[in-house]
Parts: structure tokens; C-alpha cells; sequence
């Protein structure tokens, strides 16, 4: 009985490498997002010499959006791996990032929504930009996704406060 349980354990380690094909699709995304924004960058030059100034605004943060969706994926991609399937042998790198390895999964989860809540700010002043071409009602439903991720931001980090507090 003892050997089944050694390798059902085993087993169930060694599963976490099933987590490795995600972190490969998502630095393919990130790829994708690098195309996007090299599209964006290119459609954005005439804005700025030809375009309103808003247009150029518009532009740049759309550039910002997308910039910060790929550092959602690289930290997802780093801590990710390291919290859940294996240590990165780097060595001594200097480019090492100075947070890879300190992560824990309370903190992934608070810089995941620190990012989102930044993306949905850019979203929502890209919307205020264009606030003649929307709705009460889509902006009304914006503001409340935004102020929804805001709290839920909040009430995370009382929540890991007050956890850790009790650790």
C-alpha cells in the first residue's frame, strides 16, 4: 500500500510540469501582443503629425494598454513557473529581475490585479477621451467594472493583511 502511495505522489508532483505548455502559450500571446503593438506604433506616427490631439492620446495609451497586458504575462509567466513547477536556474545573471524568486502566491495575485485595475484605468481613459462616441450607459457599466476591480484590489490586500497578520 505504501509503494501506490509513493507513486500516486509521484505522479501528482510531477504533474505540475502540465503547467508548462500555458506558460509556452503565453509568451506565443506576448509574441502576438508585439505584433499589435508594432502595428499600433506604425498607425500612430500619422497621428501625431496629421491626427487631432486627441487621436495621439488615444494612441499612445492604446500603446501603454498593450505594454502592460505583456508585463501581466511576464509576471504571470515567471512566477507562475517558479511557484508552481520549478526554481529558473539563471545563475548569477545580472538581468535577473530583482522580485523573480521572492513572488509568493499572495503577492502574484496582488500585482495581477494591480495590473489589471491599471489596464482598466487606461481602458476607462481612453473611453473619457472619446466620451462623445459613448453611451452613458457603456461608460455607466465602465466606471462600475473599474470601481468593482478597485475594491476587489482593496478588499485582497485586507484579506492577505489580516491572514498574515494571524501567521
Amino acid at each position: 500500500m505504501k509503494r501506490i502511495e509513493q507513486i500516486l505522489e509521484l505522479f501528482l508532483f510531477n504533474s505540475r510540469w502540465l503547467l508548462v505548455p500555458f506558460y509556452l502559450g503565453m509568451i506565443g500571446a506576448i509574441v502576438l501582443l508585439l505584433i499589435k503593438f508594432v502595428k499600433a506604433f506604425i498607425s500612430l506616427a500619422p497621428l501625431v503629425f496629421y491626427g487631432e490631439g486627441d487621436q495621439a492620446i488615444i494612441g499612445i495609451l492604446t500603446l501603454v494598454d498593450i505594454t502592460l497586458v505583456a508585463n501581466l504575462l511576464i509576471i504571470m509567466i515567471f512566477a507562475g513557473y517558479e511557484n508552481f513547477v520549478s526554481m529558473m536556474h539563471t545563475g548569477n545573471s545580472a538581468d535577473r529581475p530583482g522580485w523573480m524568486g521572492s513572488v509568493s502566491f499572495s503577492d502574484l495575485k496582488i500585482k495581477l490585479l494591480a495590473s489589471i485595475v491599471a489596464i482598466s484605468a487606461i481602458d476607462l481613459l481612453k473611453y473619457f477621451f472619446n466620451v462623445k462616441q459613448v453611451t452613458a450607459h457603456e461608460l455607466t457599466w465602465m466606471l462600475a467594472i473599474h470601481i468593482t476591480l478597485v475594491f476587489s484590489g482593496l478588499m485582497l490586500v485586507l484579506m492577505d493583511r489580516f491572514s498574515s497578520a494571524k501567521h
